[in-house]
């Protein structure tokens, strides 16, 4: 979940303030600074999941990144992923703490940040020309949400129990059963009770 700072800052001063800080990320959206907090040991285990599997298929070609690495999605938007992937160039230079052309982005969805990742986020990556593949992943029980870049449209397809998912932007499939292998995740979304 994110905290708002609640005065109005630039970029450049955004940058130069969340570079500076040792123990707190943030991202930025049109003025706004939010500290980002922590995530569950589920959590953390699909997003490493994800990046062996990535790293290991992409080999080079291209960027595979962690939360570690801010975005930059437009002039006044930064974030701060869970998985990005990027194979331009410029973002695989040594040294850089931005990368500006996305190609997959990856967010392991949490209770607290689920509802900014699906609708504000969403709508940022989307304006993004870079991204072909925006993933939601949920940390609750097995299942994987792609949104796949078509021209101006997204075609949407989710994946659950023992499926194939297809990540079309980098020409790979890999199980679901892979992302989450040893996580402790009910298979199924449990049953709502009612009132």
């Amino acid at each position: 979940m994110a905290v708002q700072h609640k005065h109005w800052i630039g970029p450049e001063e955004y940058l130069e303030i969340d570079r500076a800080s040792l123990n707190i990320r943030h991202e930025y959206e049109n003025g706004c600074m939010y500290a980002m907090s922590g995530g569950t040991a589920e959590h953390a285990e699909i997003a490493i999941h994800l990046i062996a599997i990535l790293k290991a298929y992409l080999r080079g070609s291209c960027r595979v990144l962690s939360s570690d690495v801010r975005v930059q999605v437009a002039e006044q938007k930064y974030y701060y992923p869970d998985v990005s992937v990027s194979c331009h160039p410029e973002d695989k230079q040594k040294g850089i703490d931005i990368v500006r052309y996305p190609r997959l982005v990856i967010e392991v969805l949490s209770p607290g940040t689920e509802t900014n990742d699906r609708g504000k986020k969403f709508r940022s990556y989307k304006a993004c020309s870079s991204i072909q593949e925006y993933v939601l992943i949920s940390s609750q029980h097995q299942e994987v949400e792609v949104f796949h870049r078509q021209g101006d449209m997204w075609a949407y397809h989710q994946y659950e129990s023992a499926q194939e998912i297809n990540l079309a932007s980098i020409g790979l499939t890999i199980s679901l059963a892979d992302v989450y292998r040893d996580v402790n995740v009910s298979e199924q979304e449990p049953e709502e009770e009612e009132a």
